[in-house]
């Protein structure tokens, strides 16, 4: 069974978003990590993007595959984890603490309400 932290809310494409903190900060869960296997490579979103939810705006590499990320939430991308320039398995290492890839200022709070709980995310991917 992956680690699915109550706190934070999913998309069905295995992004989480942190509601708690502001900006909210972004990554993939520990069953994406998984499914990818080593990541070798992070495109990171550009700071000061306008994105809506849904949108694709970086991508993951693995030596398995390349993967989109989509925003969970429409907003403004504030910062990006340099450390995964240098350092990109921090996504298999600690994918819910170092690893987390952009924080977004979320347009609207309840925005989050439309994204799954750690519950419905749990029977998702089971």
């Amino acid at each position: 069974m992956s680690n699915v932290p109550d706190t934070l809310r999913y998309r069905e494409s295995h992004e989480w978003i942190d509601p708690t903190q502001s900006p909210s900060p972004v990554g993939i869960t520990d069953h994406a990590q998984a499914e990818l296997t080593d990541v070798v490579f992070v495109d990171p979103p550009k700071v000061g993007a306008q994105v809506t939810a849904g949108q694709q705006v970086c991508v993951i590499e693995s030596v398995k595959a390349a993967s989109d990320i989509y925003a969970p939430v429409a907003g403004e991308i504030v910062a990006i984890n340099e450390a995964l320039g240098s350092d990109p398995g921090l996504l298999n290492r600690e994918p819910y603490t170092g690893g987390w890839i952009f924080k977004i200022k979320p347009s609207s709070p309840a925005e989050f309400d439309a994204l799954m709980d750690a519950g419905a995310y749990g029977k998702h991917i089971a």
